[in-house]
């Protein structure tokens, strides 16, 4: 494993890469302190091949079915806070934001 300075790392960065494109490791350091290394990237393992989990991955017959009350309620705020007078306002930055009235 070969170890260059930053410097000399960004003059012959691309006769490093060549010499990484040929298996080998190189270790960037700054000031003698190693700092990245310069590693081949893995061979593709060839195309992806669709259906390979044909029959292993299923979709429940209700998976687009309204969610339940408690678990929207998870997400969005107790429903009580919608009945006690809460209203949804714009914020500037476009988000959804609570404000009571009288606020």
């Amino acid at each position: 494993m070969t170890s260059v300075n930053v410097y000399e790392a960004k003059t012959h960065l691309s006769r490093l890469l060549r010499r990484v494109r040929g298996g080998e490791e190189i270790v960037i350091a700054a000031a003698g302190r190693p700092v990245a290394r310069l590693v081949p990237i893995a061979p593709d393992a060839g195309p992806r091949i669709l259906g390979g989990d044909e029959g292993v991955v299923w979709d429940a017959e209700d998976c687009n079915a309204p969610l339940p009350d408690a678990i929207l309620d998870t997400f969005y705020g107790t429903r009580a806070a919608a009945a006690s007078g809460a209203r949804r306002r714009r914020s500037h930055r476009g988000t959804v934001a609570r404000r009571t009235r009288g606020t």
